[in-house]
C-alpha cells in the first residue's frame, strides 16, 4: 500500500506531464495553457472557496475545497518551475521555530 504522501507525488507529477498534453484533452493543459496569471487566479478562488467552507463549518466542503486547492497550488508550482521539495524543505527549515519569531525574521532585513 502506497503512502498518503505518495499520492500527492504521482498527483505533481501528472501535474507536470500535463504540461504537453492536448489543452482540449486535459484540464491541467487547459489551466497552463491560459498563462500564469489565470493559474493564480484560480489558487486564489480555491482558497476563497476553501476559507468559506470553513465559514460555514462544512467539513465535507472542507475536504473537497482543499483537495481542489492543493491541484492548482500543485499546477502553480509545476508551471513556475518550482518542485515539491523546496516546498518541504522552507518548511523543514521553519519547523520548531514559532510563527511569530519566524514571520519577525522575514521582516527584518
Amino acid at each position: 500500500m502506497s503512502s498518503q504522501t505518495e499520492i500527492l507525488d504521482r498527483l505533481f507529477e501528472t501535474i507536470v506531464d500535463r504540461k504537453t498534453a492536448d489543452p482540449d484533452s486535459s484540464y491541467t493543459a487547459k489551466l497552463y495553457a491560459t498563462g500564469a496569471s489565470k493559474i493564480a487566479q484560480k489558487v486564489g478562488e480555491e482558497g476563497v472557496e476553501l476559507a468559506l467552507a470553513a465559514v460555514q463549518k462544512n467539513r465535507d466542503e472542507i475536504i473537497s475545497e482543499s483537495a481542489d486547492l492543493l491541484y492548482h497550488i500543485f499546477v502553480l508550482w509545476a508551471d513556475a518551475g518550482v518542485d515539491p521539495s523546496e516546498i518541504y524543505s522552507k518548511l523543514a527549515e521553519r519547523e520548531g521555530l514559532s510563527g511569530l519569531d519566524e514571520k519577525a525574521s522575514r521582516n527584518k532585513g
